[in-house]
């Protein structure tokens, strides 16, 4: 058998497929050709089998998909920190809607977007779904780091820097959209932001186009116990009930947070296909309230990972993010064995690949799917002893183990240093920002 030439052969210690049989492989070899994935077997095999451009030998390292960031606000990087223990109207309305105001342009955008998806590369990410104003600025950024993106199409009801009101939110994003058809590493969804900052017509737009368009729809819904409780005094429905009846309710749309939710409501969730997306750290730190994960897994709705924007996490990491959501899950449900280590694994990778329609594509390591990957050093002290990799991903390992990550076979950093975007750069351009918001009388 003559060795068919490719671009990329990996040899690690472990594979871990997040296939639909949560494959984990030991001693096998990835093969990867014109971005995507075309051979994974036993390395000794595998050596035989091809003859590589280039060799990546990574003796002690699990290789595995990329994590998905289904929830993003990326060019809230540069308010990391701003406003931080309040509560979310008042952190909202006070203090970031104010500092979003004077300094959100598509500047700010880019640059914040910039220094976000290095974060997200160093720790991991091949994947976010973003939803922000002058969403080509965070389109521009993306280009240049060569990551994987889902670019939100923001709809809101009053004027901001970016439009004056929903028809040139919906120009914009159209137009946009029509840009993004030959890109194969950027999608887009519609991203209306919440119940309360949107009203019924121009939700019906958005659906119509969606459905015109078939892409998703990315919103905020039922965040927190207030919004809920005043969208029952104003309409006398509950958010989710209000988007139900709308239409809004299928296997194209993204509810994010979703901290109140009652039993007939994860039914209907279940019944419509509908996705959720989990943001824990997130929901934690502006006491948003619980996510019942568990309860949403075991009615068949499928929930994704994300990390929400730096300025209410305050980070992009979803190895952490992970951990947090195996960890509250289980006492939320007051069961240990709810979220164990490989669901939280698959909320991290292909469930926010589902979300996203993307599935057929990135989410799993498989032969004929993009080589989205990442390498994670589990041969430090702190993973030894080593029983079950998976495990220690989930409850033992951090960011900066993350050695290596690809998109698409491309590396967008290897040994913890990044190939496409320049750390120094991206420090000394946060910090110019740092002394002029830091001026906001």
């Amino acid at each position: 058998m003559v060795p068919m030439d490719i671009e990329l052969l990996i040899t690690p210690e472990w594979i871990i497929t997040v296939d639909s049989d949560n494959q984990v492989l030991r001693h096998h070899a990835i093969a990867v050709d014109n971005s995507r994935i075309v051979g994974i077997m036993p390395t000794s095999e595998a050596e035989k089998c091809y003859t590589p451009r280039q060799t990546v030998a990574l003796p002690q390292q699990a290789v595995l998909p990329g994590f998905i960031n289904a929830h993003t606000h990326v060019a809230m990087a540069l308010l990391k920190g701003l406003a931080d223990d309040l509560p979310l109207m008042d952190w909202l309305q006070n203090h970031i809607w104010p500092a979003e105001a004077r300094w959100a342009d598509s500047t700010f955008v880019h640059d914040g977007a910039q220094l976000a998806i290095a974060e997200m590369i160093r720790s991991g990410t091949t994947c976010f779904n973003d939803m922000y104003f002058f969403p080509e600025a965070t389109v521009q950024a993306a280009e240049e780091a060569g990551i994987r993106a889902c670019i939100g199409l923001i709809m809101i009801d009053f004027p901001t820097r970016w439009g004056s009101g929903p028809e040139e939110y919906l120009q914009k994003g159209l137009a946009l959209h029509d840009r993004l058809q030959t890109n194969p590493l950027l999608t887009t969804a519609f991203a209306p932001h919440a119940p309360y900052t949107v009203s019924d017509d121009p939700l019906h737009k958005v659906l119509h186009l969606a459905c015109e368009l078939d892409i998703p729809i990315h919103m905020h819904v039922h965040e927190t116990a207030f919004e809920v409780g005043q969208a029952q005094e104003q309409s006398g429905m509950r958010p989710l009930e209000r988007l139900e009846k709308l239409g809004l309710l299928d296997k194209h749309f993204l509810a994010v947070h979703m901290t109140q939710l009652s039993d007939a409501e994860i039914a209907l969730l279940a019944q419509k296909g509908t996705h959720v997306i989990h943001c824990p750290e997130s929901n934690l730190k502006l006491a948003s309230g619980f996510c019942p994960v568990a309860k949403l897994t075991a009615a068949g709705v499928n929930v994704a990972l994300g990390t929400d924007g730096n300025a209410s996490n305050n980070d992009l990491d979803m190895l952490g993010e992970m951990r947090t959501a195996a960890l509250i899950a289980k006492a939320v449900a007051q069961d240990a064995s709810a979220i164990p280590a490989t669901q939280a694994l698959r909320m991290a990778t292909i469930n926010g690949a589902k979300a996203l329609g993307l599935d057929a594509d990135i989410g799993s390591l498989e032969v004929g799917k993009f080589a989205d990957m990442i390498a994670v050093d589990l041969g430090t002290l702190e993973a030894s002893p080593l029983y079950d990799p998976v495990s220690h991903l989930v409850y033992c390992t951090s960011r900066e183990q993350v050695t290596h990550t690809w998109v698409a076979g491309k590396a967008l950093m290897a040994n913890r240093q990044l190939t496409t975007l320049d750390t120094t750069a991206l420090i000394a351009k946060a910090r110019d920002w740092q002394q002029h918001i830091g001026e906001t009388p």
